[in-house]
């Protein structure tokens, strides 16, 4: 993991790069590579792996929503905290889907609450996982599944790419995608909330595949909850 910091306050940069070793110290994590940057451009020219940023928003070369934007662009799977003391670019920042928003003067707690989520989706987005068929083992990544579904003995896993027959169970397959982009909605059925497009009382729709699952109507309430948590999750 990389973590980068782009601000042209160095005072800035240097107590976001203290929190940040206080909080990994603090949970006993590895502490992942930090590398401050001072502008934007130099952080775009920057060619290695990015997986969580911090961005200052009024930077001295190019505006950090177009820096955002960018990043994007090229890894759309990029967690990204908008620093700034200026709420007026929220709009903007979200429209890239921003991870959160954090104010200047920076708040240690609330930076520490974050970054755990952060972790945790980034953990989810890596993740490797093996599909066993009949004939041989694959392996995708847990944000490629878009949903688990059993009919009778079958058992399909539906990726953005292809779908593979497992010779598991769905019991396995709940245990194996304990994470919180995945939901159970059915006893047919377990779906990765970033790919639902819509839902109602009974099925849900996703973006991709033209798949549909079924929801039960008493876990209506408790996935709409969960699906509504996961969205603000992911700005």
């Amino acid at each position: 993991m990389r973590i980068l910091i782009c601000d042209d306050d160095l005072e800035i940069s240097t107590q976001l790069k203290d929190i940040l070793h206080c909080f990994f110290n603090t949970t006993s994590l590895k502490l992942p590579e930090i590398t401050v940057y001072n502008n934007g451009k130099d952080l775009l020219s920057d060619c290695n792996e990015k997986d969580i940023i911090f961005l200052d928003i009024e930077l001295p070369d190019v505006s950090g929503i177009y820096v955002g934007n960018q990043l994007k662009k090229s890894n759309p799977n990029i967690i990204i905290f908008i620093v700034t003391s200026y709420s007026k670019y929220l709009d903007d920042a979200m429209r890239f889907h921003v991870f959160r928003y954090l104010s200047k003067p920076l708040d240690k707690q609330r930076i520490f609450k974050n970054l755990k989520d952060a972790l945790n989706l980034y953990a989810s987005s890596v993740s490797k996982i093996p599909i066993e068929t009949k004939n041989e083992v694959y392996t995708v990544l847990a944000s490629d599944i878009v949903c688990i579904e059993a009919h009778g003995r079958k058992i399909t896993v539906h990726t953005v790419d292809k779908d593979y027959d497992s010779i598991h169970t769905m019991q396995y397959w709940m245990d194996t995608l304990n994470m919180p982009c995945f939901f159970i909605s059915h006893r047919s059925y377990i779906v990765n909330l970033e790919y639902v497009s819509k839902f109602d009382h009974s099925l849900i729709y996703f973006s991709c595949n033209k798949l549909q699952a079924y929801l039960t109507r008493r876990k209506y309430t408790q996935f709409k909850d969960a699906y509504l948590i996961y969205l603000e999750s992911t700005r």
